[in-house]
């Protein structure tokens, strides 16, 4: 298609002004589908940038229906088929693909979500529109009803990567953020996140197209797995750390450019080989990607508000040209919780006590450890107590057993070799697990136990995180 431009300035800017119009051919178009669907909406609201063709104002929707000519559809291509007044209509082109985006970004950064439609997409399939308004309500409607929803009006933006069940997101949620993308590679934990927050996170890291997939963002967020890099002595930087997950994180710092990151580890990063792994990890962020990065800090969250005594390492960052050049981590003031605190207010079920024979078992366990002289073995938690770390694997749950004498009914409801101790010892539940991870109580638990304990164990300390975080936007805000 061959486009020359013989019109006067004046004819130029009569046109012009009509495409500006309402009631275009396309927006009639998809006015009369979205009528038959019964759905209501504002027509070129002027309340918020871009004047949307349709909007949604209940719920935060932006709906425009984009010309290909007057947006740049296909530019690179389109712009080389205009053979008069070049620089004019690239000019006006560029301006409007460069305001689009700058509309998408605010309108985003305002809490409301955006669909645009091309006019021939729009005359070729009405009917398939209307359906993508439709579908995308539905899900706005159902977040609506979300233990956790978005903030209406979000302070700053952040992604939530190794997200597992949401810690992160919930801490960064109350301190007034808006996450804007997510991802976790179990699918019950995907499941776990959908029924608390209303999205289902994307799954392997290793197969995001980052600049595709992953929107512009504030911070940075990853819980992110410990693994050895095969440095061989060398320097530490970002391509030693090729093929881990921290790669994957480091290369969307790269090319994301956030204003800040904080990263959440196992303990045992700081002297994991030596301490190579995490001066790899910090060369990476400091040289290769250009971030102020201050030494990490080990918190525990007992310090926080719940009664569990986990450690973990903490790493933030900030881009250098916002010259943030200080940060200091919140105070551990030495809180006092104790398991008292979250304990069950009602008897639990017999399912969680343990029977006599394995109670029999973990005592002749300990035992032979302590001959060994090795700290080995199960662990009751008093109540005046702080618990150990809940942690997945090994022995978890063990090292953190109660006593409960509130049982009344001991008759199994498992299929058990022995009966049920009357010692009243049981383990923990998942909801005393949800407790000790600062999880609030309208967090929904909607997998098996079993499921459940890995994911509590393997989630972050809210209280720790969010106190983290809240200090980390006193310096970009």
């Amino acid at each position: 298609m061959i486009i020359m431009d013989r019109l006067t300035k004046e004819q130029r800017s009569q046109n012009m002004k009509a495409v500006k119009a309402k009631n275009s051919k396309i927006e009639l178009f998809l006015a009369k589908e979205l009528k038959k669907k019964g759905l209501k909406y504002k027509r070129n609201y002027k309340k918020i940038i871009g004047k949307p063709d349709f909007a949604f104002p209940e719920y935060k929707l932006a709906v425009f229906c984009d010309s290909e000519f007057w947006h740049g559809k296909n530019w690179r291509k389109t712009k080389k088929e205009i053979k008069s007044n070049r620089s004019f209509w690239y000019k006006k082109i560029g301006s409007n693909i460069k305001r689009d985006r700058y509309v998408n970004k605010t309108l985003k950064k305002l809490g409301w979500e955006v669909l645009r439609f091309w006019g021939q997409e729009i005359e070729k399939s009405p009917e398939k529109c209307a359906e993508k308004v439709s579908d995308q309500l539905k899900l706005l409607e159902f977040k609506k009803d979300v233990p956790f929803p978005e903030p209406a009006d979000p302070k700053f933006t952040f992604i939530d990567l190794f997200c597992g069940i949401g810690g992160f997101r919930i801490a960064l949620q109350n301190l007034g953020g808006k996450c804007v993308f997510s991802s976790d590679i179990d699918p019950k934990a995907q499941e776990t996140y959908e029924a608390n927050f209303g999205e289902k996170p994307v799954g392997d890291i290793r197969k995001i197209v980052i600049n595709k997939d992953i929107p512009d963002h504030d911070i940075l967020c990853a819980g992110f797995p410990c693994q050895a890099f095969s440095i061989a002595g060398k320097k530490g930087g970002f391509e030693d750390t090729r093929g881990t997950l921290f790669f994957n994180i480091a290369k969307i710092i790269k090319i994301k450019k956030p204003k800040a990151f904080f990263l959440e580890n196992v303990k045992g990063l700081k002297c994991h080989r030596g301490g190579k792994t995490l001066a790899t990890i910090l060369g990476a962020l400091r040289e290769d990607l250009n971030y102020y990065v201050p030494d990490p800090e080990i918190i525990n969250a007992k310090h926080f508000g719940v009664p569990q005594n986990r450690e973990r390492i903490y790493i933030v960052g900030f881009r250098k040209d916002l010259g943030i050049k200080s940060f200091v981590y919140p105070e551990q003031n030495g809180n006092k919780a104790v398991f008292a605190d979250i304990k069950e207010k009602e008897p639990v079920s017999v399912k969680y006590y343990l029977s006599k024979q394995y109670l029999k078992s973990l005592i002749a366990h300990k035992k032979r450890h302590e001959k060994k002289n090795n700290g080995f073995g199960y662990q009751i938690i008093n109540d005046d107590q702080p618990t150990n770390a809940i942690v997945v694997g090994g022995m978890g749950r063990e090292r953190n057993l109660v006593i409960d004498k509130r049982l009344k009914n001991f008759i199994p409801i498992t299929h058990i070799r022995s009966g049920v101790n009357r010692e009243g010892i049981r383990r923990m539940t998942p909801r005393e697990w949800a407790r000790l991870q600062g999880f609030p109580k309208e967090f929904k638990i909607v997998v098996a136990d079993v499921h459940a304990y890995k994911q509590f164990g393997n989630s972050v300390a809210i209280p720790a995180i969010q106190a983290t975080g809240k200090e980390l936007l006193k310096r970009i805000y």
